[in-house]
């Protein structure tokens, strides 16, 4: 009677443990024997795919850029044009008839260039122009460009926030299925030794128990190895996964280093600081403020071309063929020899003063959009570290609850059992407790890792998930 009862009702719990088990991306709760296994604990794991993160590593390379283009505008404020031009031809000589002198030639009206008798001709020309005052022009441009690299170290930062995150989430989404497997496993030895026992009781001739009873127990059995084959295929997609996100997909496994899913350690602080934390340290108001730092200078490199700058030049002109001869009249020159030096002071305009007040306007309203931005995305943090905290208070209480509910269910069923040896307890009540402590231990471990994901998800909301991670204070 008491094993018929159990034979029908075991697909129940089997049904709860296939249903639990795919709720995370699962990953494996073995294969810590080979000899190439890599294990990581979370502060790790998260270091070691920011080392490895293709996506981090793109845009640090538009990082790179900008302090290339920061680098390029304080370069640019010394000698913002510097050339040198050489040019190399062949020249004619000099058909001199008269044997004139080579100092008064362009005074002999017979003289003449010789095309029949040509020689290498050589020059270089250098030009310089420095600005001396700009109205704020090249110091507009080198701090906005030193704020747009403020801009993309933002951006490398945010990226790492969600490869981090992402890696956490992957860890304790291996732990909590290794713990689902666990329970299947438990439920399979349930399995057996109701079969051994229902078999027992057949040989017997138990009329509480017919083949009705062995076949749904065989069907349970199926169903069994359907949801483990299942189980163990999401388990290695999460492995590979894993794997991946630490740039290791190599024939080694790559695992977490715990083997059993715990709560972590924390107690959180007052939602202020977080908040405080979250307006100082997000990857995105960061961005926004040095997107608006950079605005802001672009208005006043704009409004520097209401003013006339100020430059010094300097050109020089030096040419040179075998043969001939520079004539010492200074109205006088030769286009193959000579020597030529100017230098001065000069002002550069720009009258068009209605194309320059469009220019402001266009720089100003940019300024005024990434102020809106930036108000927006405070407004937007603020809620994101409200929620998070609050989930965190849910997640906490949850957790609570569920470890009291999965200690009463213990209690129940050792209880249950102890009865049961004694023979006075009823067979559905032990059958109710098994399930119910199988779908307990599932519930508290899920509970487990939401609590542990909700600690992660403050720590992101405030901005300090990486700064915890690359100073160890993470998981404490």
């Amino acid at each position: 009677m008491r094993l018929a009862h159990t034979a029908l009702l075991l697909p129940l719990v089997l049904l709860l443990v296939a249903w639990s088990a795919p709720v995370d991306r699962a990953q494996p709760a073995t294969a810590s024997a080979a000899t190439d296994t890599l294990r990581f604990d979370l502060n790790a794991a998260i270091l070691q795919s920011l080392e490895a993160s293709p996506e981090v590593g793109i845009v640090a390379s538009d990082r790179d850029r900008a302090e290339a283009r920061s680098s390029l505008a304080r370069a640019s404020r010394f000698g913002t044009v510097f050339n040198a031009q050489t040019a190399h031809a062949i020249a004619p000589g000099i058909d001199n008839p008269n044997n004139t002198g080579t100092d008064t030639l362009y005074l002999d009206p017979d003289v003449r260039n010789d095309w029949t008798d040509i020689r290498p001709f050589n020059q270089v020309e250098v030009e310089l122009l420095q600005p001396i005052y700009t109205w704020g022009e090249l110091g507009g441009n080198v701090r906005a460009a030193r704020h747009g690299v403020d801009v993309e170290a933002a951006r490398v930062r945010g990226e790492e926030v969600q490869v981090a995150f992402r890696t956490a989430e992957l860890y304790y989404a291996i732990l909590l299925t290794n713990e689902l497997a666990r329970v299947a496993d438990e439920a399979e030895d349930v399995l057996r030794q109701a079969r051994t026992e229902v078999e027992r009781l057949l040989d017997e001739g138990d009329p509480d128990v017919d083949s009705a009873d062995e076949y749904k127990l065989a069907l349970s059995e199926q169903e069994l190895k359907r949801q483990r084959a299942e189980v163990q295929q999401q388990q290695q997609t999460l492995r590979s996964a894993f794997a991946r996100q630490l740039g290791l997909p190599g024939p080694g496994a790559v695992l977490p280093d715990q083997e059993f899913l715990e709560a972590l350690a924390f107690v959180p602080q007052d939602m202020d600081t977080y908040a405080a934390d979250a307006i100082d340290a997000r990857p995105e108001l960061r961005q926004a403020r040095a997107g608006r730092e950079a605005r802001q200078e672009q208005v006043t490199v704009a409004r520097s071309d209401y003013f006339p700058k100020l430059f010094a030049g300097v050109q020089a002109n030096y040419r040179f063929a075998q043969g001939r001869f520079r004539q010492p009249n200074p109205f006088v020159s030769d286009s193959f020899d000579g020597r030529s030096l100017r230098a001065g002071l000069g002002l550069q305009f720009n009258v068009n003063i209605f194309q320059t007040r469009a220019r402001v306007e266009q720089a100003r309203a940019d300024a005024r959009k990434v102020d809106f931005q930036l108000e927006a995305a405070e407004q937007l943090t603020l809620f994101e570290v409200e929620e998070a905290y609050r989930s965190l208070q849910s997640a906490t209480v949850a957790l609570e609850a569920e470890e009291e509910a999965l200690a009463i269910s213990r209690r129940w069923l050792r209880e249950e059992q102890i009865n049961f040896d004694l023979d006075f307890g009823d067979t559905s009540n032990l059958i109710e407790a098994v399930e119910t402590n199988l779908e307990q231990r599932i519930r508290y471990n899920e509970a487990v890792r939401s609590y542990n994901m909700a600690i992660l998800r403050l720590h992101r909301a405030s901005g300090t998930l990486v700064d915890r991670t690359r100073s160890g204070t993470l998981v404490d």
